[in-house]
């Protein structure tokens, strides 16, 4: 599948970019700048393995690439990286939103969390995008350090809302290409006011126990995956 992970620069999107990139998917990273994008892409080759498809681009050029396009980026920036590719992105674009609003974006610590107006990251993000955006939340309970360790075996679930069922099964799909990674639907857009907090709860997890990847498993079956 042709990907595109605006922020691909950063932690959680270049490790991203390493596993869906190693899953046999065309990744394009965006960036501000086409140079950075590429070195980032070149740097994805040379970890993955030179038959690796990785290109580099603008955040803009990156949005219009892909059917599916993961923005990982801080909150602070968030509505400003939104607001430069909303004229990229076409009608039907799976957009996956996995930022979290930690309060570092205010100067806070990045154990605490603030509530954006319209009631989480996900939903501000929807707000901004065209409205045939099928938007979806996931990715805020996985380390950005474990993923870019491909040595690193995944030991988590992913909690991914949306409305758009298809949309979230798409984005469950390449979830699932991840070793040891597992998908759960965990409701509409809205719930995204909840799982995007997590990462908070993760983040206080880990300083008391001086670990990097603490994670969930979600009890209660053998398998999740799509309801039903």
């Amino acid at each position: 599948m042709d990907i595109s992970i605006i922020g691909g620069t950063g932690e959680e999107g270049f490790g991203l970019t390493l596993r869906l990139a190693k899953a046999g998917n065309h990744v394009t990273i965006g960036s501000r700048s086409q140079e950075k994008g590429e070195a980032s892409a070149q740097k994805a080759r040379e970890l993955v393995g030179a038959e690796a498809e990785v290109d580099g681009a603008t955040n803009d050029v990156a949005a219009a690439a892909s059917p599916v396009v993961f923005v990982t980026v801080p909150f602070g920036g968030q509505a400003e990286i939104y607001r430069a590719i909303k004229d990229s992105v076409t009608e039907g674009t799976i957009v996956v939103d996995c930022t979290s609003p930690l309060a570092t974006a205010v100067g806070g610590r990045a154990w605490h969390v603030v509530r954006p107006w319209h009631g989480s990251a996900a939903e501000q993000a929807k707000a901004i995008l065209p409205s045939g955006v099928r938007m979806v939340a996931a990715f805020h309970t996985i380390s950005g350090e474990a993923l870019n360790d491909l040595d690193h075996q995944m030991d988590s679930d992913v909690l991914v809302c949306g409305t758009d069922r298809e949309a979230k099964a798409t984005v469950g799909g390449l979830i699932d290409q991840i070793p040891n990674l597992r998908w759960v639907d965990a409701g509409d857009l809205t719930q995204a006011r909840i799982v995007e907090t997590l990462t908070a709860l993760l983040i206080s997890v880990n300083r008391a126990y001086k670990v990097h990847d603490a994670g969930f498993r979600i009890t209660g079956r053998d398998a999740w995956g799509a309801p039903g």
